[in-house]
């Protein structure tokens, strides 16, 4: 059973940055595409970023040049690197892991406030 526990979240300054981190335990299938969505308050969940086995990357257009992603294949860890935070980022951040058969975190939480 595979297992995406995430990690780095909290409350930060806008203008400040948070990584976070997803590790997945156990073997994940292959190819597969590792992201972030998020779900703020009222909100639907949204795509943040994705990354595939071979490091195509893609980025929702209100996180592109703030937000990057990457991946370490080894350790089966995704890692979200945000910068410049602003309030509307304040979100439940879920991992997860498209394959043959999808997984997801539990979720952590950012938020960005004064």
């Amino acid at each position: 059973q595979v297992q995406l526990v995430e990690s780095g979240g909290g409350l930060v300054q806008p203008g400040g940055s948070l990584r976070l981190s997803c590790a997945a335990s156990g073997r994940l299938f292959s190819p597969n595409v590792m992201g972030w969505y998020r779900q703020a308050p009222g909100k639907q969940r949204e795509l943040v970023a994705s990354i595939s086995s071979v490091g195509s990357t893609n980025y929702a257009d209100s996180v592109k040049g703030r937000f990057t992603i990457s991946r370490d294949n080894a350790k089966n860890t995704v890692y979200l690197q945000m910068n410049s935070l602003k309030p509307d980022d304040t979100a439940v951040y879920y991992c997860y892991c498209r394959s043959l058969i999808n997984y997801w975190g539990q979720g952590t939480q950012v938020t960005v406030s004064s």
